[in-house]
């Protein structure tokens, strides 16, 4: 070898015909199972292959993988993993001179097929394996930087380089799964194919360029529907770590949108399919967060959504097609709800992730899909006669509430812009209990900004509050400015949830936690004020019982009430106010325990039959704690007011009141508000046929409008050109000669200082002279 390797570098010209003469001996040494002689020729073509670098190498290298080729074809382990061999160090050695011939086809597909051998031994199975994925590797490092060279990331190589990767990872995974013998575990301790197919993977992966990411994708969904791995999830979970993991960072919404698209094509498949496909898209987005997501983004939520969507929809129809068939598969329910609390699971976590100005925009944008709550909305039902739109709603709300647990934003009106805020509390008047639940958990979410909420999950009338270790800010400028524009809205829908009669515990502990973190995260002066008489009005609703609520909620009412202003008054730390709550709820613990969280707010509530003779002295006063407060520099005047909702057009959408009921209560609420309340007329009778004439005079006018507008449109459209210019010609000089006389009226000349000039008809007349004209007497010249 040594006197081979000095002739081939002086000779290098002869290089060729040395390769060519031990391919020859090499190619008959094998047919004639001559393997001592074929290792000999593989060894000196190797020697000869590293020591030569000569620019005729080419010729040389085509004979090296001719015998290579040879070896591989071959039946026998040894030669194959022989040539395997030797190809790997070919691989690993830089060129000089570029190949514009060469063809690696072949060594893709028999690495391919090696790495899924299924030899009887178990130990030539794994070595076969492990030169197969070397092999491989090999391929790639020779091919993947070189753009002369065969392009290794077209789809006929990858759909045999990433399954046969792939295949080695699943199996050896399986065979793990197998609790082995004491006795094997120092075997064990060397590489397997599948720690080597994962390098492979992940070296394959790091050199992928943006436009090979797809080809190189796309072979991992179709391995892993056609082996159906997406149901166990466990598989598919590793394979896309170790694929965000190995690809560049800027390359991650790729990955996102190969998803994305393969969820939208699998729509019909089983729920656990696409279960499982969402997990997965949730592990990457996850990771990808961290890096550049992009505008994939809203694309991402979008899919989720209308996955959801379509879940709910089979859900209740039970088939994918909208109509049961004999040949429609039947849909099972409880699969569609794991996959629907998939979806949900994946909108949260993802959000999570995301800057503060981009989980604005997705909460934005899920608000946006939530179907609107109106009089005439279509009960669309399915097989078990639930709402479609009232699930889709929950599902929904639910997702928003995700997205929503854990946000933090210093600015209220940047976490609640009016538009999202509108639509979320009108939400809110639902009749659905579920529904309204969620919207509180939602709100709650957004204004807890300094992790109280979980403080106030029990309802409870503390002695000291100094226990609950409340982390309380100053309110600053922007919460200000937030609750007066937003603050008679919030009152509104906490006063309407109140007097609901749906609601159960967790409706009022909802409540309370709600009242509570708006007192310590965006009160002021004038916001605990309003507190005070909104809780004072639900108090007031609880006694009067003008609703008919049941005795429970009656019940549960006084005690929100008693629990608020029990937190309110050792906040506001007014010692007189704390006073008078604290001998209220003394005297409630002890005539009244009904009255009270500690006796409500438990699994077997102990409630009072009669609460229609309740004594003032169990009831928190609004002149005492106005005239208490008022002493210590809050606004008495606006503490004896009681609180009366606003009405607003929402109310339409309530399906709570009849027409009469809500005229009445603004008839109500316009004397109750009215200054002159001694001077005032007294308000006109509204009767059917007053609501009529005004029905029928609206009409009558907008007819006429649209007449009027139907003529001048018609007029336009149809008259002469000169009649339109004269007509438009007409008006202007109507408006010039308007304009002339207002100027004329309020623009005089000012007097002269010359004096007055005499006009021709002997008319006195002022004259205006510009002052560089003006003549002054010598008195001012200085």
């Amino acid at each position: 070898m040594e006197k081979l390797t000095f002739y081939a570098l002086s000779a290098p010209e002869k290089l060729d015909r040395i390769g060519a003469y031990l391919s020859e001996r090499l190619i008959r040494d094998v047919g004639r199972h001559r393997y001592g002689y074929v290792c000999i020729a593989m060894e000196a073509l190797d020697q000869l292959l590293m020591a030569c670098h000569c620019q005729s190498i080419n010729l040389f290298v085509e004979s090296f993988l001719k015998m290579v080729a040879k070896l591989l074809e071959s039946e026998k382990p040894n030669l194959q993993i022989l040539g395997t061999n030797s190809f790997v160090k070919f691989a690993n050695i830089e060129e000089d001179t570029p190949s514009y011939h060469r063809s690696y086809d072949f060594f893709v597909s028999r690495f391919s097929e090696m790495c899924h051998s299924s030899h009887d031994d178990l130990e030539i199975k794994t070595k076969i394996r492990m030169s197969g994925i070397k092999g491989l590797q090999g391929v790639v490092r020779k091919t993947v930087n070189d753009e002369l060279q065969a392009n290794i990331w077209d789809p006929q190589h990858m759909d045999k380089i990433v399954p046969s990767l792939l295949f080695n990872l699943q199996h050896v995974e399986e065979a793990e799964s197998r609790s082995p013998s004491p006795l094997q575990a120092p075997e064990k301790e060397k590489e397997s194919p599948a720690e080597l197919a994962e390098r492979c993977l992940r070296e394959l992966l790091g050199r992928a360029a943006f436009g090979n990411i797809k080809n190189a994708i796309k072979p991992v969904l179709i391995h892993l529907d056609n082996h159906s791995l997406w149901e166990p999830k466990v598989f598919a979970i590793r394979c896309f770590k170790i694929i965000m993991y190995s690809i560049q960072p800027q390359h991650s919404h790729l990955v996102i949108q190969q998803l994305l698209g393969h969820l939208d094509a699998n729509s019909r498949s089983a729920a656990t399919v696409r279960a499982g496909i969402v997990e997965v898209l949730s592990e990457a987005a996850v990771i990808a967060a961290t890096g550049s997501v992009g505008p994939t983004v809203l694309e991402m939520f979008n899919t989720l959504l209308r996955q959801l969507r379509l879940s709910i929809d089979y859900a209740l129809t039970g088939s994918y097609d909208g109509a049961v068939s004999l040949g429609t598969k039947i849909i099972k329910e409880h699969e569609e709800r794991m996959f629907q609390e998939a979806v949900i699971k994946t909108v949260g976590s993802f959000a999570s992730t995301l800057p503060t100005y981009q989980r604005s925009e997705v909460i934005l944008f899920i608000m946006s899909k939530v179907p609107r709550p109106s009089l005439h909305q279509a009960v669309d039902t399915g097989r078990t006669g639930e709402n479609r739109n009232r699930l889709t709603q929950i599902m929904l709300l639910k997702s928003l509430l995700q997205v929503s647990t854990g946000f933090q934003c210093n600015n209220m009106m940047s976490a609640l812009p009016s538009n999202f805020l509108d639509r979320l509390l009108s939400t809110a008047l639902m009749e659905d209990a579920e529904i309204r639940l969620f919207v509180l958990e939602i709100l709650i979410s957004f204004i807890d900004r300094h992790g109280n909420r979980h403080k106030f999950s029990t309802i409870s009338t503390l002695s000291d509050i100094s226990v609950l270790k409340l982390k309380v800010d100053k309110c600053s400028r922007q919460d200000t400015v937030f609750m007066k524009k937003h603050s008679q809205q919030l009152y509104r829908h906490i006063y309407l949830s109140c007097k609901e009669e749906t609601n159960v515990q967790k409706h009022y502990e909802a409540l309370y936690g709600l009242l509570a973190l708006i007192s310590i995260e965006l009160a002021n002066e004038e916001v605990v004020v309003d507190l005070i008489r909104l809780v004072l009005a639900v108090q007031d609703v609880a006694q009067v019982n003008e609703e008919n609520l049941p005795v429970y909620n009656r019940c549960a009412l006084y005690a929100l009430g008693a629990a608020y202003l029990n937190l309110i008054s050792q906040l506001t730390t007014v010692p007189a106010f704390c006073q008078h709550i604290h001998e209220v709820i003394e005297t409630r613990k002890k005539e009244a325990p009904y009255m009270l969280p500690e006796d409500v707010f438990v699994e077997r509530p102990r409630l009072s039959q009669n609460l229609d003779g309740v004594v003032i002295e169990l009831l928190f006063r609004q002149s005492k704690i106005s005239e208490v407060l008022g002493g210590s520099g809050y606004n008495s005047d606006r503490l004896c007011l009681p609180y009366i909702p606003q009405l607003t057009d929402e109310d339409r959408l309530s399906k709570r009141r009849s027409i009469g009921e809500t005229i009445s209560l603004q008839v109500e609420v316009e004397s109750r508000n009215s200054p002159e309340k001694e001077e005032r007329v007294p308000a006109e009778e509204i009767t059917y046929e007053t609501l009529k004439k005004a029905i029928v005079d609206s009409v009558a006018v907008e007819e006429q409008e649209r007449e009027r507008r139907r003529q001048v449109v018609e007029k336009f459209q149809k008259a002469p050109f000169e009649e339109i210019a004269a007509h438009c010609g007409a008006r202007a000089s109507l408006l010039q000669s308007k304009l002339n006389q207002i100027f004329e009226i309020t623009i005089r000349p000012p007097p002269s200082p010359s004096g007055t000039i005499t006009a021709a008809y002997g008319q006195p007349q002022n004259h205006s002279i510009p002052v560089y004209e003006m003549k002054f007497p010598d008195l001012c010249v200085y």
